[in-house]
C-alpha cells in the first residue's frame, strides 16, 4: 500500500511559543496504485464525451424534425438530455469492481466493462481494485517468549474478492488489513523464542497467514501469502550467538582431532613391532615429528645437552658436536 505524509493538525500559536507545533500522520493513498503504474482514464473520458455529443446531436435532430425549426429551447433540451445520459454511462476496467448504491442502499456490484446507472438515484460509491496487492508491515522491539526484543519486517500479499463486503463492512480495508497483520505478527513472535523466530521462518509465516485469513474474510479480503523479509536481533545478542557458534565450531574441531588421535594410536599399535626392536628407528621417528612441528609453526627449538646425548647412538660425529654446541 502506498502511503503519503500529510499534516494532521496545527496547534494554535500561543503567547511565548516560538513556533506552532506540527504533527504528521500517514494516510492511505486513495488511488491504490503506485506512482508510475496508474492507469490512464483518457479513454473513459473520451468515450463519455463521445456519448454526450452523440446524444446531443440526436436529440437536437429529433427536436428539429418535430418542431420544424431551430428554436432556443431546443438547445437546452438537447443539452439536458445529453448531460443525463453522460452521467448514467460508466466504464470499469478489467480489474475494477464498482459498488453501486440506490438511494443510499446497496444495489449491485458492476463491472468490468460498460454499465449504466440512474442519474441522481444511483451512485458509484467506490471503485475497488481486485488485483493482488503487497503490503509491508513490521513489529519493532517485540518481546519473544524468552523476553528478547526483536525487529521483524514482513510483506503481505492479499486481494479483494468481495467488493461489497470491502466497501460496506470496512471504512478503510487497506489500513485495517495492515494493522491486523502487524498485530498477528506480534502475537506470533510472542509465542516463539528468539532462536525459533530466526530459524523457523516458514512456521512464522504460516501462523500469521492463519491468523489473518479468518479475520480478513469478513471484510471480503483474501490473504494469499505472508513472507518474513528481515529479522534484526539486538547487537549484544548477536555477539553472544556469534560466540556460541564459535564455541560449537571449536568443539567440533576438537572432536575431529580426538578421532584422528584414536586413528593414529591404532596405527602406532600396529607399528609397535617395527619400532619396538629398533631404538634408533624410534629416535629417528621422534626427530621427524619434531621437524614437522617446527616447520608448520615456524618456531625455534632449543635442544638441551642431555637431549643431544640421547641421539649419541644414531647421529654422526659432526651432528653430535653441533648439537653439543647448541646445548651449551
Amino acid at each position: 500500500m502506498t502511503r503519503r505524509c500529510t499534516p494532521a493538525s496545527v496547534a494554535p500559536a500561543s503567547a511565548g511559543a516560538s513556533a506552532p507545533a506540527l504533527r504528521w500522520q500517514f494516510v492511505p493513498d486513495e488511488s491504490g496504485q503506485p506512482a508510475g503504474e496508474r492507469t490512464s482514464s483518457v479513454g473513459i473520458v473520451a468515450f463519455t464525451l463521445m456519448v454526450f455529443a452523440m446524444v446531443y446531436a440526436l436529440v437536437f435532430a429529433i427536436g428539429w424534425a418535430v418542431v420544424g425549426a431551430i428554436v432556443p429551447p431546443l438547445f437546452f433540451v438537447a443539452l439536458a438530455a445529453a448531460a443525463l445520459v453522460a452521467m448514467g454511462v460508466h466504464i470499469a476496467q478489467q480489474w475494477e469492481r464498482v459498488v453501486v448504491l440506490r438511494l443510499g442502499r446497496f444495489n449491485r456490484v458492476s463491472g468490468p466493462g460498460l454499465f449504466w446507472t440512474i442519474p441522481f438515484v444511483e451512485q458509484n460509491t467506490a471503485r475497488i481494485d481486485c488485483r493482488v496487492r503487497a503490503t509491508t508491515f513490521d513489529a519493532k522491539e517485540t518481546l519473544t517468549s524468552d523476553l528478547v526484543p526483536l525487529d521483524v519486517n514482513a510483506v503481505l500479499l492479499w486481494m479483494v474478492y468481495d467488493a461489497k463486503a470491502a466497501c460496506t463492512e470496512c471504512s478503510d480495508f487497506s489500513r485495517t488489513v495492515e494493522l491486523a497483520a502487524q498485530a498477528a505478527l506480534r502475537d506470533a513472535i510472542g509465542r516463539l523464542s528468539a532462536a525459533e523466530v530466526a530459524i523457523r521462518r516458514e512456521q512464522l509465516d504460516a501462523d500469521i497467514k492463519e491468523a489473518l485469513e479468518n479475520e480478513a474474510a469478513q471484510w471480503g479480503l483474501s490473504v494469499l501469502s505472508v513472507k518474513v523479509r528481515d529479522i534484526l536481533l539486538p547487537q549484544n545478542l548477536q555477539d553472544v550467538m556469534s560466540l556460541e557458534a564459535q564455541a560449537e565450531q571449536r568443539r567440533k574441531a576438537r572432536l575431529i582431532l580426538m578421532e584422528a588421535e584414536q586413528d593414529i594410536a591404532a596405527m602406532i599399535e600396529g607399528l609397535d613391532g617395527a619400532y619396538g626392536a629398533e631404538d634408533a628407528a624410534l629416535k629417528l621417528r621422534a626427530m621427524h615429528l619434531l621437524y614437522e612441528s617446527v616447520r608448520e609453526t615456524g618456531g625455534t627449538v632449543v635442544v638441551p645437552s642431555s637431549f643431544s646425548e640421547g641421539f649419541g647412538d644414531v647421529l654422526p660425529e659432526g651432528a653430535k658436536r653441533a648439537l653439543g654446541k647448541m646445548g651449551s
